[in-house]
């Protein structure tokens, strides 16, 4: 238990390190964190994120740019952040300068993690989706109560969106509330798990099962193809282990819940396709431990590591890698449950935080606070301009690799990035031929339903 208590530890103290740029308002504004630790002789918070909404699909780059943070869920932020300090250290490692992190591997262009290297992750809370659907005693109230007279899409949505709204009608009375100048179609979507609440017991295993009745809710949505969720009373609200997209207030999102992407990274690597080329093997986080809060052993063995298990046919540098799932025991200071028993009479309605927040061990701006998916503050006269970018939306990590295979002398260029023909984002990526491959195997053996990626949101330089 130790190490988790210093894992949780570090995280905080990280974000309490941080400007006040994009933080909660105390005792009114929650938020979830997460982080990517390193762990080598020592161990260090390499990359940090807040963050609870998730734009919708009509919010996304109209022009295929991809300049807009899609997905500014806390464990997202995180992974992104550690993909720009991952490019700065093959940037190190290509240019002759050193990494600590990596070190050449066997193969022409490619690289690996150096000896005792790993990483791991750490979130505040149960990812979103189905390592939310957590059994309740008998003793612990239902944090939302079900949904009866809820029609069209709001039905689905597991009582979220009446949640949502009310939440809705707090922000348009707090000025403070981060937003951007003029652009209400741009309004976010809230992370929608409504199982965090100051009253209930916070570590409830599956040793009570037994006294089960009801479960706590994801406001995540079954993806379309798929089982629904019945909707009945208790236990039977949820269609527990399928995939979820994240929820919206009136639309549809394409996002993915946190719980699918983490169990995709067991199998896939959280480097993405693009760090692919440069990577002998893939990278894995060896162990995920998740705070104080709602959870259940069993369910996230489930979510993130049971419906994976049995992929096999996986190209070489990729393996089934699931991690060891831990608990802490300290709670994040600004957790919705927190927030609740800080807050006083006068200070308006608690409502999530609209700001997210990236820090991640880059040399320069190592800082990112976003706001409805772009950079916090801007107006939309700026909006579709690089001032206005994330640096964790794809055009900006595109970039950033681009100039990495600029840096990288031509004669030690991995074999997948000597092909002329190589030009637009869905090149780089489809490119990566390995890792297509990895992510065709796992999509037909344990997620056939995962949506497909528009291609023509994919075709920028």
């Amino acid at each position: 238990l130790w190490a988790q208590q210093i894992m949780s530890t570090l995280c905080y103290e990280r974000f309490s390190q941080l400007p006040r740029r994009g933080k909660p308002e105390p005792g009114r504004e929650w938020t979830l964190l997460a982080a990517v630790l390193q762990i080598t002789l020592a161990m260090e918070v390499v990359s940090l994120g807040t963050g609870t909404k998730c734009i919708g699909q009509t919010a996304m780059s109209p022009t295929g740019v991809c300049d807009v943070l899609n997905d500014s869920h806390a464990e997202v932020i995180a992974r992104r952040g550690c993909i720009r300090y991952l490019i700065q250290e093959l940037h190190g490692a290509v240019s002759g300068q050193g990494s600590s992190v990596f070190c050449a591997a066997d193969e022409r262009g490619k690289w690996k993690l150096r000896p005792r290297v790993s990483f791991l992750l750490f979130t505040s809370h149960t990812p979103c989706g189905d390592a939310s659907i957590i059994p309740m005693t008998d003793s612990q109230p239902q944090p939302c109560p079900p949904v009866t007279s809820v029609k069209g899409h709001e039905q689905t949505d597991g009582g979220g969106d009446l949640k949502r709204k009310a939440e809705e009608s707090g922000e348009e009375r707090i000025s403070k509330q981060p937003h951007l100048e003029e652009t209400a179609e741009t309004k976010e979507e809230d992370r929608g798990d409504t199982e965090q609440r100051g009253s209930l017991n916070f570590n409830k295993t599956s040793e009570t099962s037994s006294q089960t009745s009801n479960i706590h809710r994801t406001g995540a949505k079954c993806v379309p193809g798929g089982p629904a969720d019945p909707l009945q009373p208790g236990v039977g609200y949820h269609s527990p282990g399928v995939l979820r997209v994240k929820p919206g207030r009136g639309e549809p999102t394409l996002s993915l819940s946190c719980s699918d992407k983490m169990a995709r990274w067991g199998v896939l690597g959280f480097q993405g396709a693009l760090l692919t080329h440069y990577l002998q093997e893939a990278l894995y986080f060896s162990t995920v431990v998740v705070g104080k809060c709602p959870y259940d052993q069993e369910v996230m063995q489930r979510a993130l590591v049971t419906r994976c298990a049995c992929v096999s046919d996986l190209p070489a540098g990729f393996a089934v890698r699931p991690p060891e799932l831990l608990q802490a025991t300290l709670e994040f200071p600004f957790s919705q449950a927190q927030t609740e028993l800080q807050h006083q009479a006068g200070q308006g309605r608690i409502s999530p935080c609209g700001a997210a927040i990236s820090w991640c061990n880059v040399t320069e701006q190592p800082l990112d606070v976003t706001a409805n998916g772009y950079k916090h503050g801007v107006t939309k006269k700026a909006l579709g301009t690089a001032k206005a970018r994330s640096l964790l939306c794809k055009s900006e990590l595109f970039h950033s690799f681009l100039s990495l295979v600029s840096a990288t002398d031509p004669s030690a260029l991995p074999d997948s990035l000597r092909k002329a023909e190589l030009q637009t984002y869905w090149d780089y990526k489809q490119a990566s031929q390995s890792y297509q491959q990895a992510w065709q195997q796992l999509r037909s053996q344990a997620f056939p339903l995962w949506p497909r990626s528009d291609r023509n949101l994919l075709l920028f330089h």
